[in-house]
């Protein structure tokens, strides 16, 4: 019998590896080993092969799902890994070699996302500053989790992670999907991906798709459908 592949959650930017915790609940109780890696958030080079370390660190088989900035983070750490069998995209970003996250952004009209974020400046090892990136906490649950509880959504704004300028700007350097069977939950009430600029790079990477109507906070708010996707993928592996 062939041992179940291990399942592993890289979250976007503006949340942290506790957005998958529903997720993480439906995939233990189906008997799937998971584990949520912390996505470092600073550039999509780096980002990348932190979690490509993360994938040599497991033992078997893995399908590798990413949300938001994740999707570009798992395009890339997944490029010359035999051992990944499925990329999971969940309203997230599949980006060609050579395209970055906000590049894809901007290709369809309808997000808010960029009105409603405030810069930070952060030190970098030789002394320099680079920018991050923070929703404002105000404007968090209507923009990020128009559909999840309010107290849940208020949380996520004081939890969220930051993430770099540099690494929405950074153009992807490989795409994994090319050769790696795709899957991706698109979700049609989202603020910050356009479900367009969604559909676009799903019918492009010719991914296994499912459409709901959901916020950005698809893992947090629809744990179920996320879950039912990602032991999709399982299954065939």
């Amino acid at each position: 019998m062939t041992p179940t592949p291990t399942v592993v959650l890289v979250h976007g930017a503006f949340a942290d590896s506790s957005s998958w915790n529903g997720v993480v609940e439906k995939l233990t109780a189906a008997g799937v080993p998971v584990l949520a890696a912390a996505n470092p958030l600073r550039g999509l080079t780096s980002d990348a092969a932190y979690i490509a370390s993360v994938l040599d660190s497991v033992e078997g088989q893995v399908v590798l799902a990413g949300h938001s900035y994740g999707g570009s983070v798992i395009s890339v750490a997944a490029q010359g890994k035999s051992n990944v069998t499925a990329l999971v995209y969940i309203a997230a970003f599949i980006p060609e070699a050579g395209e970055s996250a906000l590049e894809l952004t901007g290709k369809f009209p309808g997000s808010t996302l960029g009105p409603t974020t405030r810069p930070a400046s952060y030190p970098l090892a030789d002394g320099t500053e680079a920018t991050e990136l923070y929703i404002r906490q105000d404007e968090f649950p209507q923009q990020f989790a128009g559909d999840v509880p309010a107290a849940t959504a208020a949380a996520m704004a004081v939890t969220q992670r930051p993430v770099a300028v540099a690494a929405l700007e950074e153009p992807a350097a490989a795409a994994a999907w090319t050769g790696i069977p795709a899957f991706a939950l698109l979700t049609t009430e989202d603020k910050n991906i356009p479900v367009e600029a969604q559909r676009f790079m799903a019918e492009r990477a010719q991914a296994e798709t499912v459409e709901i109507a959901a916020s950005h906070a698809v893992s947090v708010a629809r744990p179920d459908a996320v879950a039912e996707l990602i032991l999709r993928a399982v299954r065939k592996a």
